[in-house]
């Protein structure tokens, strides 16, 4: 394995994090689907699927600009989250309470994704890298938009309901 000895090694490792997480999100959000009880949560995650299979898309297109094939690199961070939304699934015996869990878990990944997208702009910004940060940038609104979409369902009557 090659030492990280430059901004454009770290930028292209951050890279190959990324796409290895979006495709394991592109992955999970159809479970998140099937699961959720609520059909507001639902059409949120099916919305997202879609999404995120656009963003494993820019993803391939920055890949092609610093000339190099699509490859992801195991993200420990992500693989976590995920595992540990796959408990809260297992675990919950409540349909509110499941939709009130899946919401926590699937932010805890937005808020993931918006620290990485954010690191990755300012990079290729540092990097001179003008035609990737379009594609980033797009990518971080939709993850900041995902985040309040959760937030909004989970506060106008999810959180209420689990409650209950």
């Amino acid at each position: 394995m090659a030492k990280t000895k430059s901004l454009a090694d770290l930028f292209v490792n951050l890279l190959k994090d990324m796409y290895y997480a979006e495709k394991q999100i592109v992955k999970t959000l159809p479970k998140l689907a099937k699961h959720a009880d609520s059909a507001e949560l639902r059409k949120a995650f099916e919305h997202h699927l879609k999404e995120t299979e656009g963003q494993v898309q820019r993803l391939e297109q920055v890949f092609a600009l610093c000339d190099l094939k699509p490859v992801g690199k195991t993200c420990p961070a992500i693989k976590g989250i995920l595992e540990e939304g796959d408990e809260d699934i297992k675990e919950a015996g409540d349909p509110d309470v499941l939709d009130a869990g899946m919401i926590a878990d699937a932010q805890a990944v937005e808020h993931y994704e918006i620290a990485r997208y954010g690191t990755m702009i300012a990079w290729a910004e540092q990097l001179g890298m003008k035609e990737a940060v379009p594609l980033l940038q797009q990518t971080l609104d939709q993850e900041y938009n995902a985040d309040q979409t959760l937030t909004k369902i989970a506060e106008s009557s999810l959180n209420r309901q689990a409650a209950a």
